[in-house]
């Protein structure tokens, strides 16, 4: 059955418990209104775009739990949104009160880093120097980089799995990505 023409959101969610394409056809019909809603309350169109997946990976997680209720699907669907933002904000909130603890000051990145890390990149894809340079850093810097730029993980995963706060996550890659390009440089 192609669920695309599906009107009833109910429905879906039903069939999405079993059926994957169930789920896609939800996840499309609402995805640009969990991310426009996600867009307006951060600044940053990466966190919005992260809270969209994890809104839906709720979704995922509570559907064998979902019962029909007598408001819309899509307010279930924007409590979980809510409660994600919420939760990004008490994150937020500890890491800030953390940092400032630590005084130490968040850098954020301006076009040139991004496009030096973008540059880095390009070496990366074309097995150029990158390699080397990513081998002489100090190893917390090293795995700090290949988790967030090369496996794209949150500082939040990696400070996790390291059993360390995202500040100190977010200081070892911003300076193994500072000796790397400073390593470029001089090759």
């Amino acid at each position: 059955m192609s669920w695309q023409d599906a009107s009833d959101d109910e429905l879906l969610l039903a069939a999405a418990r079993r059926d994957g394409d169930a789920f896609e056809a939800f996840f499309r019909r609402h995805a640009p209104h969990v991310l426009a809603f996600f867009a307006a309350r951060v600044e940053d169109p990466e966190v919005a775009a992260d809270l969209m997946a994890e809104t839906f990976a709720g979704v995922v997680v509570s559907l064998s739990r979902y019962q029909r209720r007598p408001e819309p699907p899509t307010s279930w669907l924007f409590g979980i949104a809510r409660y994600k933002l919420a939760d990004y904000a008490r994150r937020q909130t500890v890491q800030r009160k953390a940092m400032r603890r630590l005084g130490i000051e968040r850098r954020e990145l301006d076009d040139l880093d991004l496009a030096q890390v973008e540059h880095l990149s390009e070496l990366a894809a074309t097995g150029v120097v990158v390699r080397d340079e990513l081998a002489a850093l100090p190893a917390t810097q090293r795995l700090a980089v290949e988790a967030h730029v090369v496996h794209e993980r949150s500082y939040q995963e990696i400070a996790t799995d390291a059993n360390v706060s995202e500040a100190v996550v977010r200081q070892r890659v911003s300076r193994g990505l500072r000796r790397m390009k400073e390593g470029l440089r001089k090759a």
